[in-house]
């Protein structure tokens, strides 16, 4: 564990551990606010503290589902009545026009569902994902069922490592780690061929 980052970890994990369920579901709430908490590190964790005893594997995987669902909401509305005016305003000096807004609506109107689901099992798009879904409109009520249901399996897959790792769950951190910077390097590489595209455009 990198030693910048060991004063957030343990913070991390002696709220869960003071608070249990409550304080897996108020982590997972804000690490899905596009607040860089780990959920490698929340739910994982819960999982240890599943194989000492001191919560139940269930309850736990709801809290982290529950919480991460009730922050990405929140993350929508910022991106529906925050991020949407203000690309309508000044999008243009970032190379995004109404023809963004509308080929944004048109993909999550076809395949906002799939797209919400699937990316809740990414790291790192996992968390933003909420931001572009409220920018486009996404319905709410579909956003939150299948984010929901997307959330799901990632609580229970890293509550059961980490319930199965028991004392060694940090073990998963260097992991994750990797595929973290693989996926921040395909996300830089996507946003540099658009700025690209669009720049010769002009």
């Amino acid at each position: 564990m990198s030693s910048l980052l060991a004063p957030l970890f343990q913070a991390i994990t002696g709220a869960i551990a003071g608070f249990g369920y409550a304080g897996i579901a108020v982590a997972m709430a804000l690490e899905s606010a596009c607040i860089p908490l780990p959920s490698e590190v929340i739910l994982p964790f819960g999982g240890y503290l599943v194989s000492a005893g001191r919560l139940g594997f269930w309850e736990t995987v709801l809290a982290g589902t529950v919480g991460g669902t009730i922050g990405s909401t929140i993350a929508y509305y910022v991106g529906l009545w925050g991020g949407r005016p203000f690309l309508r305003n000044y999008g243009r000096y970032v190379f995004f026009s109404e023809k963004e807004f509308a080929v944004a609506e048109q993909w999550f109107t076809r395949y906002g569902e799939a797209t919400v689901f699937f990316t809740r099992l990414m790291p790192i798009i996992r968390t933003f994902i909420s931001l572009p879904a409220g920018i486009a409109a996404m319905p709410c009520g579909r956003f939150v069922i299948y984010t929901f249901l997307g959330s799901l399996p990632w609580s229970i897959l890293l509550v059961y490592v980490g319930r199965q790792l028991g004392a060694n769950w940090e073990a998963l951190g260097p992991i994750f780690h990797r595929f973290d910077i693989v996926i921040a390097a395909g996300l830089v590489l996507l946003v540099f061929l658009y700025w690209r595209r669009h720049r010769r455009r002009r």
